[in-house]
């Protein structure tokens, strides 16, 4: 006897699987490391599709959190789960092939290889032992067309600027398919102009499909393209929050713990008639081509202000700085330290005589990262009293310095003043920097991106320093592509355009629209 068959008896072809919420979600997570806790029972759950910011101070623990994440680390406690099941990163390797894919602060790439040979390393195609290239440059012009990365597969890394190595370390990232992308504090070392097209190919990422976890020290950046924001301090979780619907203000206060002062207030400069620093005439060809990258630059820095050089990366600002530093020499021009010519001293010279720089690039020529905290405190006097006697070092009041620095200028440590500079965070890096120029009491301070990769409490700091320097009657000389910057904490604002001061401006009426029309040429006004 046949019976009626019913919804019931019949069993669908294929049930389509429901995708969870979260892609990832880092459960409780704990790292240790040598004197600290950098990660303490944090939670953070990305979602497909979204930017999802994650916002700290320095030593937070937001870099190490997504280097458990990416297998560099393995937690102490916790679970990771992906796509809502538990896994398994136990290093870099697997977090690729789980479509994880990690843009670090610094660069991982091989300098004397191509664009291409970077992007493909690790995963080539070969055929009977022989290396072919010719698959991955299609598919590396496609990703590079599809999501609007323009680069140049030919070019040698070490030929190439800051930005399209950037773009390099994303390419990979897409070329091995990742469906994850993290970006630890990805614009610390871009131009504006650069920084606004990253975030619309973050933008454009998250549209195909991406998700990205985005480490920031920048409001203004969160607020332009993430959807949550993540806030750690302290190696906690303070909480998470809908970025539309949180402030600026708001922000910056779970992050440091206190309301901070994003706009600086300051009294008018009142600078003196004498000059601590004037430079005449000065000019700096480059080393393989005739033209001048500095072009007969003539400007005073007096006791009493801060003076700001603004411009577009790579105008000469570099080559100005390593002039009035020793670090070159100078093809024509002078400079003089007060009243004296230092055109032709060294380096060491110039630091006994007052000058203190903070460099551009705190690896190249601000730290020896395989030195302690304590050893790169006293670099620029290690041969002075009290650090040694008849030519030995005495650890004793090297130590206290740098202790008494540390507390200064808040610069975080697991191991204190023993710790390898390496070992730091980036933002902790920079204020061991600062914290050696100020610790001297320079009579010129030359600061070049002095906030470079801090957070708002370390900014606002920093600025206060400054400007406290300039109160004491000190003079500043302050290099930066942060317009914002130029114009909050300076007294003067020299343009800096194809190696020429363009302009000489009064930073109290000046305008962003201004500094930009200078900045790129098209309006110039001789400098005073």
């Amino acid at each position: 006897m046949l019976r009626e068959v019913t919804a019931l008896d019949r069993v669908p072809e294929s049930i389509p699987e429901v995708m969870p919420e979260f892609v990832i979600e880092m459960l409780h997570i704990t790292k240790d490391f040598p004197g600290i806790r950098a990660n303490d029972d944090v939670t953070l759950q990305l979602r497909r599709g979204e930017i999802h910011a994650l916002l700290g101070e320095n030593g937070a623990g937001k870099s190490t959190l997504m280097s458990v994440l990416f297998g560099l680390y393995r937690p102490d406690g916790g679970r990771i789960l992906k796509n809502g099941k538990p896994v398994n990163i136990a290093n870099p390797n697997d977090a690729t092939a789980m479509g994880i894919g990690m843009v670090h602060q610094h660069f991982k790439l091989v300098h004397n290889f191509t664009v291409l040979e970077n992007i493909a390393l690790g995963v080539e195609t070969t055929r009977a032992g022989v290396l072919r290239m010719d698959k991955a440059r299609e598919q590396v012009v496609a990703l590079s067309r599809q999501y609007g990365l323009s680069i140049d597969p030919d070019a040698r890394i070490s030929d190439v600027t800051v930005g399209m190595q950037q773009r390099v370390e994303i390419l990979k990232m897409l070329y091995r398919d990742s469906e994850v992308l993290i970006f630890d504090e990805p614009t610390a070392v871009l131009t504006p102009q650069e920084i606004g097209e990253l975030l619309r190919i973050m933008k454009n990422l998250t549209a195909e499909g991406k998700s990205i976890l985005f480490i920031t020290h920048k409001l203004n950046e969160i607020k332009q393209v993430a959807e949550r924001c993540t806030v750690l301090r302290k190696g906690r979780c303070v909480g998470t929050v809908a970025v539309a619907d949180t402030s600026r203000e708001e922000l910056s206060e779970m992050m440091v713990g206190r309301k901070v002062e994003l706009v600086l207030t300051k009294q008018r400069a009142h600078p003196s008639e004498e000059a601590a620093l004037r430079v005449e005439r000065l000019s700096v060809r480059g080393r393989h081509q005739g033209k001048p990258l500095v072009n007969d630059v003539s400007f005073t820095v007096r006791r009493g202000e801060i003076v700001c050089v603004a411009g577009i990366d790579g105008n000469g600002q570099r080559e100005l700085v390593y002039a009035l530093t020793g670090l070159i020499a100078p093809d024509s021009g002078r400079v003089y330290l007060g009243g004296r010519d230092i055109t032709r001293a060294s380096v060491r010279e110039r630091n006994k005589a007052g000058i203190a720089h903070i460099p551009e690039d705190r690896h190249l020529h601000g730290l020896v990262l395989d030195y302690t905290l304590a050893e790169n405190l006293i670099l620029k006097g290690y041969y002075r009293h009290p650090f040694q006697r008849r030519g030995f070092l005495r650890f004793g009041p090297i130590r206290w310095h740098a202790e008494r620095l540390m507390r200064d200028f808040d610069v975080r440590a697991g191991q204190g003043v023993l710790t390898r500079a390496r070992s730091l965070s980036g933002g902790n890096q920079q204020k061991a920097i600062i914290a050696r120029e100020m610790g001297e009491e320079p009579d010129v301070l030359i600061a070049v991106q002095p906030t470079r990769g801090l957070d708002v409490g370390a900014i606002e700091y920093i600025h206060k320093r400054l400007l406290a320097a300039r109160d004491c009657g000190k003079a500043v000389l302050l290099i930066s592509l942060e317009l914002d910057e130029a114009l909050n904490v300076s007294d003067r604002i020299l343009v800096i355009y194809e190696g020429g001061i363009v302009a000489d401006l009064d930073a109290e009426g000046a305008t962003a629209q201004e500094l930009g029309l200078y900045m790129a040429g098209s309006r110039k006004k001789a400098a005073v």
